[in-house]
């Protein structure tokens, strides 16, 4: 979309979301200004910001792959699961054994894994079962959050307890480091930020990339010219899957430091709006994951001070979504 597009959907979210506040009594600038504050008050509170923004960048890039496709990578939100449970696995298993610089790398790797392992399992359904992957990511999503909650009250219960605060918290020489006072690690911020730009640059020049937009755009006339559709869908999924592996790393080692059922924080679903409000463009997921976890954090402080539900943000963030489709579909039928 153009610039003037963007500020046409902006403009139209903010103005049905003031009419929704006054419908409610609560005074919509003093809710945006709650919300400001929310994210920005401190460098605590942007710091919840940045832990949220992390997440969101790199699970999104993940399902760009797919969306270049032409997939519904649905089942994001199970792979964040896996790579959580994939992560806790060897954190538990080899806490006393290895190094915990060590630990905490092939933790990393095992939840890359499971992630991947999770999205390939949805690709094998609709490669050999004809299942869509719509039906198949949920289907594996209510799965992965079974399994958690097994794990939890089960095998990885708490000493005497099963609580659904979750896990016993690892040891603190597991937790992955932060700087002292910044509540945010500055290395997941690089990560994030070199995953974007290396996923920008396999699909704008490489010949995957084209592939990738090529299938998505015809996947018949792709096969004509001798262009593996399933094995171009297994590693768009593996990529996706991977992706979402590794925040369920950040989730376990960086943020809770342990499994809870929410592991997830449905920052799968909230990526599946990123991606398609940025039109499935690497160049605006930055700002929009930005805009989502400003959101996100800021409305907290809703419920505290104005007795009005955090879920406001979650209204936003779907009128968005809605918003820019009908800007879109406006453009192409003038």
């Amino acid at each position: 979309m153009k610039i003037t597009d963007w500020v046409i959907v902006i403009l139209a979210v903010f103005s049905v979301t003031t009419v929704v506040l006054f419908l409610v009594g609560a005074p919509p600038i003093d809710a945006y200004m709650l919300i400001f504050k929310g994210a920005f008050g401190s460098w605590r509170h942007f710091a919840q910001v940045l832990n949220v923004w992390i997440p969101l960048v790199i699970c999104s890039c993940g399902l760009l792959f797919t969306f270049n496709m032409g997939l519904w990578n649905i089942g994001v939100e199970g792979q964040i699961m896996l790579g959580a449970v994939g992560s806790t696995f060897v954190i538990k298993a080899c806490s006393s054994v290895f190094s915990p610089s060590l630990i905490l790398v092939v933790a990393g790797i095992c939840a890359i894994l499971g992630g991947a392992l999770w999205a390939v399992a949805a690709g094998f359904l609709k490669i050999r079962g004809n299942v869509h992957e719509i039906f198949s990511g949920l289907g594996l999503n209510f799965v992965a959050q079974a399994l958690i909650l097994w794990l939890i009250f089960g095998p990885w219960k708490r000493p005497g307890i099963a609580s659904m605060s979750g896990t016993e918290p690892f040891p603190k020489s597991l937790w992955f480091p932060v700087p002292a006072g910044w509540r945010v690690s500055p290395f997941m911020i690089g990560l994030a930020v070199v995953l974007l730009l290396a996923t920008a640059k396999v699909l704008q020049a490489t010949r995957w990339g084209l592939v990738l937009k090529a299938l998505g755009s015809n996947v018949k006339a792709a096969g004509v010219y001798g262009i593996s559709v399933n094995r171009n869908l297994f590693f768009a999924m593996l990529c996706a899957g991977a992706f979402a592996g590794l925040v369920g790393f950040f989730q376990t080692t960086v943020i809770y430091h342990r499994l809870i059922p929410a592991i997830s924080s449905n920052y799968g679903y909230l990526s599946l709006l990123v991606v398609m409000l940025a039109q499935y463009n690497w160049k605006p997921v930055p700002f929009i994951a930005l805009l989502f976890a400003i959101l996100q954090v800021g409305s907290i402080q809703l419920p505290l001070m104005l007795r009005i539900d955090s879920s406001l943000s979650g209204v936003i963030q779907g009128l968005l979504v809605l918003t820019a489709i009908g800007v879109m579909y406006a453009r192409r039928r003038s």
